[in-house]
């Protein structure tokens, strides 16, 4: 970790980056940290963690602590996306041999998944059992002064337990130990994104209306959590929070069916499954660091408190991780959300073909599910920074529990 001080860019704090030197940040990055740095309520110093890349308005693999604000571009565009693991007490060599109708015991598991779960743009063609939406329509009253998101509830419904496409994805994974898993991640569909364009554009015309010193151009428009408008994203922020939450944990059911049935058919295998992983890495949230109240945006950051359980996933057939935090004050109790980004999707279509990430995903002995392939390649391992080189920057943040491996993928 180094320290980029106030002198350096004339900023109200220093920034802290979990990498070996500033050569290892992009340009573009750092000159969104700075700006971070120069906002007056953002306390202590910005923290980037080792995944961190160019976003919009914040970086990626960034978190914040302010005092009295919410920045809705701090936050995100995904709120609530996140992992969900479960473990299984099934190991690989009981089923990797084995074949059916439809290939290999694990091909027809990423098939079956991809014909059960709606994935990219996809949905459900009947509404869907939601508790979290049918709790927002019990309380109406919180979310009718925002006339223009109400159908967001409605339309949820069609999207609960959907995967979404992008860096999205469901898969199969096999541990150290060769044991089973099943990782999943995703967010908040569509509901996250014009929640956050919504509140982007009110916090900019209220910016602008008390002159504030913050540059549009930044996109970095705040809200003060005790204006209406402040308290109304908090509102909105905490249901996309909440559907995406259980969005995963939907689609973490069924495929948790899917895999007991299908094992217990083709191999005579009882599945057991282990406790159940959920967490969020775009949000914000009221925490007490250094003895104030504080509102942490992690943009592409998991919460690691100490002891606390998280899931840090690679690039698809790569590796994941499953943590422990060790309660860094210094990150306000976090680490990196993934491996991070080292193209951008069009710079990945770019540099690999479609070719050489299937013959590398057979290389490594993964089984793809992509109803359209000619995309996979803004998502392919070589797209993303090594996430052993990742996890060797933020020793003081985690500490590995479990390494994972993909086996079979689902992709949007």
């Amino acid at each position: 970790m180094f320290v980029i001080s106030n002198d350096r860019f004339d900023t109200k704090v220093p920034v802290r980056v979990w990498l070996e030197s500033e050569e290892k940040i992009e340009e573009g990055c750092l000159a969104q940290a700075v700006h971070l740095a120069k906002l007056p309520f953002v306390r202590r110093w910005v923290s980037l963690m080792p995944d961190t890349h160019m976003g919009k308005g914040m970086p990626i693999g960034g978190v914040i602590a302010t005092k009295g604000v919410i920045i809705p571009n701090a936050v995100g565009s995904d709120i609530g996306c996140g992992m969900i693991f479960v473990p299984m007490n099934v190991k690989l060599a009981q089923i990797q041999g084995i074949m059916t109708g439809n290939g290999s015991l694990i091909q027809l598991l990423v098939g079956d998944i991809l014909r059960n779960i709606p994935v990219g743009v996809n949905r459900y063609k009947t509404p869907q059992e939601s508790a979290v939406l049918d709790r927002a329509k019990e309380q109406m009253e919180l979310y009718e002064q925002n006339p223009e998101l109400l159908a967001l509830i409605d339309d949820g419904y069609y999207q609960t337990g959907t995967l979404g496409g992008g860096n999205h994805f469901i898969e199969l994974q096999a541990d150290e130990d060769g044991y089973l898993g099943i990782m999943i991640h995703s967010g908040s569909r569509h509901m996250g994104k014009e929640i956050c364009d919504a509140f982007h554009a009110k916090a900019r015309e209220l910016n602008e209306m008390w002159y504030s010193r913050v540059p549009d151009e930044w996109r970095l428009a705040f809200l003060p959590v005790d204006t209406e408008e402040g308290r109304q994203y908090i509102r909105w922020m905490n249901l996309a929070l909440d559907y995406a939450y259980e969005n995963r944990q939907r689609m973490l059911d069924r495929v948790m069916e899917i895999v007991a049935k299908q094992l217990k058919k083709h191999a005579d295998v009882d599945v057991e499954y282990g406790e159940i992983i959920n967490c969020h890495h775009n949000y914000a949230a009221i925490e007490n660091h250094y003895g104030e109240n504080v509102w942490v945006h992690r943009k592409g950051a998991t919460r690691a408190r100490i002891g606390e359980t998280a899931v840090i996933p690679g690039a698809m057939g790569s590796f994941s991780y499953v943590v422990e935090g060790l309660g860094s004050p210094e990150s306000f109790c976090s680490s990196s959300h993934g491996a991070g980004r080292a193209y951008s999707r069009t710079g990945a279509m770019a540099a690999f073909s479609t070719e050489q990430v299937i013959l590398d995903l057979r290389e490594r002995q993964v089984v793809l599910g992509k109803h359209k392939k000619n995309d996979v390649a803004e998502e392919c391992r070589f797209a993303y920074k090594d996430i052993d080189m990742v996890m060797e920057q933020q020793k003081d943040l985690v500490k590995p529990v479990r390494k994972l491996r993909t086996v079979g993928v689902v992709k949007g």
